[in-house]
């Protein structure tokens, strides 16, 4: 793991995917996309595409627990892509996802991206996701970067 920043009472971690407890998170999450997305629209990246160059992972921890996680894909150098948001479930409620999401975002920022998108589920298991989008301002989209419409994923732009 190397860098660290605060985000409120969560300490978030640019994460080099090595540890048990993120490796065993991101399991848990690419069980739950296959659980509640059918197989044409889980798109889900796995460690291996997690460790891609153009993709950042940060962890989030509260004390020595790790609370959840996200990350940020690179698709050209003015639009990135939010991937891998997931809070562990004994933690959920707790505003890890607005937390790691608020992060996210300031990376985007940073890099100068005008532009930040992201892929979701439109049934119940993804509606607290979806909540949380909208009320940070993310709209509705078209699909985006190779992603193809279907019945299931919905589409969600927010102009930096």
């Amino acid at each position: 793991m190397n860098s660290t920043s605060g985000s409120g009472r969560f300490r978030l971690i640019e994460d080099d995917l090595s540890g048990a407890e993120i490796q065993e998170l991101l399991r848990l999450h690419a069980d739950g996309m296959r659980e509640n997305s059918p197989p044409d629209a889980c798109h889900f990246l796995d460690v291996a595409g997690l460790a891609d160059p153009s993709v950042t992972v940060w962890s989030a921890w509260d004390g020595d627990d790790l609370v959840g996680c996200g990350a940020l894909r690179e698709i050209d150098p003015t639009h990135g892509e939010v991937k891998s948001m997931r809070t562990a479930p004994a933690h959920l409620g707790r505003g890890v996802g607005r937390a790691v999401l608020a992060h996210v975002m300031g990376a985007a920022s940073q890099r100068g991206y005008v532009r930040l998108s992201l892929e979701t589920g439109s049934n119940d298991a993804f509606a607290a996701a979806v909540h949380l989008y909208e009320s940070v301002g993310f709209g509705p989209s078209e699909p985006f970067d190779g992603y193809q419409p279907n019945d299931f994923s919905r589409f969600f732009t927010l102009r930096l």
